[in-house]
C-alpha cells in the first residue's frame, strides 16, 4: 500500500450476515480499519490488500460493556492518524410479530435493546473519545421506513427505528455546535432481501395482517440484495452532504 493512502477508520455493527455482511466486504479497501461488531464471527471477513479487520464478538443486547470497550479502544488510538472515523449502526432485530396485548415483555426488551439502546450507547462513547480528532467524524444509523411508517403488530421494531430517527436528530444539533462536530445521519436502506424479509414474510397472516404485503414483494423481485443495499449506503455515506438532513431514505 502507498505511504500517502488515506486511513479511514470504520466500526460497524451486525457485520458477520446479510447486508452488514456486505457492507463490511465492501469496505475493506486499501487504508480501511474496519471494526466489526456482532454476535458471531465471520471467517469471510480477513485483513488484506491494505485494509485490517478485527471481529468483536458482543451480545448487543447487552451494550453497556461493549460501549465501554469501545470507548476505551478509541481512545487508545492517534486520532490525527484517521482521515476519517465512522460509527455505523446496523444492527436490529424483530420482535415477534403480534399484537402489543400478545407481546412477550422479554422479547419486547431485547428488540429495543439491540435497535436502540445500544446504538445510543455505542454512539455516545463514540463521539465522547473521538472529540478533537481533527480528521472527518459520521455516524450512520441504518433506520426503515417503519420508524416513520406505523405498522400493525410491531410496535417494538416501529418504536426502536423512530427513537433512532430522533435520537440521531438531537445528537445533530449537540454536534453542530461543536468544532468539528460530527456528521450524522439515520438512513432507511429500503426494501432488502434479508432474513428478516423472511421472517415478515412468513409470520403467521393470523396475527399480522401485512404478511400477505411482504410476500407479495418477494414473489414480485421487488426487494433488492443486500450487495446492491449496502452499495447504496455506503454510496450516501460517502457524499459531501451527508449529514446535512439527520434523518433521509437511500431512495431519495
Amino acid at each position: 500500500m502507498p505511504k500517502n493512502t488515506p486511513q479511514h477508520l470504520t466500526i460497524l455493527t451486525g457485520a458477520s450476515r446479510g447486508m452488514g455482511l456486505a457492507m463490511a466486504e465492501q469496505l475493506l479497501q486499501p487504508g480501511q480499519h474496519l471494526v466489526c461488531i456482532s454476535r458471531q464471527l465471520n471467517p469471510r471477513l480477513v485483513s488484506g490488500n491494505g485494509a485490517t479487520v478485527e471481529q468483536w464478538q458482543h451480545d448487543l443486547s447487552d451494550a453497556a460493556p461493549v460501549a465501554t470497550r469501545l470507548g476505551a479502544w478509541l481512545q487508545q488510538q492517534d486520532g490525527t492518524q484517521w482521515a476519517s472515523t465512522t460509527l455505523i449502526n446496523n444492527a436490529g432485530t424483530l420482535a415477534q410479530l403480534t399484537p402489543l396485548r400478545d407481546a412477550d415483555a422479554a422479547d419486547l426488551a431485547h428488540a429495543l435493546r439491540v435497535g436502540l439502546e445500544a446504538p445510543m450507547q455505542l454512539t455516545a462513547a463514540f463521539l465522547g473519545a473521538t472529540r478533537g480528532w481533527p480528521g472527518l467524524r459520521r455516524v450512520l444509523n441504518i433506520s426503515s421506513g417503519l420508524g416513520r411508517r406505523a405498522m400493525a403488530a410491531s410496535a417494538g421494531y416501529c418504536a426502536a427505528k423512530a427513537g433512532m430517527d430522533h435520537f440521531t436528530r438531537c445528537v445533530a444539533l449537540d454536534e453542530a455546535s461543536q468544532p468539528n462536530g460530527a456528521k450524522v445521519c439515520s438512513l432507511a436502506p429500503g426494501i432488502i432481501d434479508t432474513d428478516m424479509q423472511a421472517q415478515l414474510r412468513g409470520a403467521d397472516a393470523s396475527s399480522f395482517a401485512d404478511q400477505g404485503a411482504f410476500a407479495q414483494l418477494h414473489e414480485s423481485g421487488q426487494l433488492t440484495s443486500p450487495a446492491d443495499a449496502a452499495r447504496r449506503l455506503l454510496a450516501y455515506l460517502a457524499r459531501a452532504d451527508f449529514g446535512k438532513e439527520p434523518v433521509a431514505d437511500v431512495r431519495g
